[in-house]
């Protein structure tokens, strides 16, 4: 056997033991994956056991003691997502949504020629800083068919924002809130105090056998 003939069966039995060792390598970890210590993409604020989760808020925080040192240049911002539906200016054609100039303490459907949802019409009372607040933390669980199809501002120091712009935007702006009624809505909307745990009952001694 010559060398060339050496060489070639040597270089075929060296390839075959390259791809055998290749295809057990293979086999293994598609049959025994290896498993992670960790999810690769962790999921925020999941609780496996429901042992300390915090419950989710059924309404809107208090935002009357923000309303005077509110950003109104950040309201101003936020409100820019509303211009598709509203227009702000003073005597402004409705759109989608009416128009908003004014809108602070306003009555409920007021604008005449706007096709305001039976709930608005009937809702009654005014657009004050006690509906704005319930209205833009979750439209529909203020009124439930309104056509506004906005989930809501979450943030409170959001929604104190926006209403205190849309208060600057009138004539002759609505008062701010007083002390009283500062400390009557954080009565009325402070989110309850979790409820305590109730103490481990105390084992009563066994009874001595007679």
């Amino acid at each position: 056997m010559d060398n060339m003939e050496f060489n070639k069966i040597f270089a075929a039995v060296l390839v075959a033991g390259i791809v055998a060792s290749l295809t057990g390598f293979i086999s293994y970890t598609v049959i025994h994956p290896h498993k992670l210590d960790e999810n690769a993409y962790k999921i925020e604020g999941v609780v496996e056991d429901g042992a300390g989760a915090a419950a989710a808020p059924t309404g809107p925080q208090p935002i009357l003691a923000m309303l005077a040192s509110a950003d109104v240049a950040r309201g101003e911002q936020a409100a820019k997502a509303c211009a598709a539906c509203h227009s702000f200016n003073k005597g402004g054609a409705n759109g989608i949504g009416p128009n908003l100039y004014g809108i602070v303490n306003a009555n409920k459907a007021h604008l005449a020629g706007f096709a305001y949802s039976e709930g608005v019409k009937t809702k009654g009372g005014k657009w004050d800083y006690d509906s704005l607040n319930h209205f833009l933390w979750k439209p529909k669980a203020y009124i439930a068919d309104t056509k506004m199809n906005f989930i809501g501002l979450k943030k409170p120091e959001d929604r104190a924002a926006v209403i205190a712009w849309l208060r600057t935007l009138s004539d002759s702006p609505a008062g701010l809130p007083s002390a009283a009624q500062i400390a009557a809505e954080e009565a009325e909307l402070a989110p309850p105090a979790p409820a305590a745990e109730a103490a481990p009952a105390e084992a009563k001694p066994a009874e001595a056998a007679h």
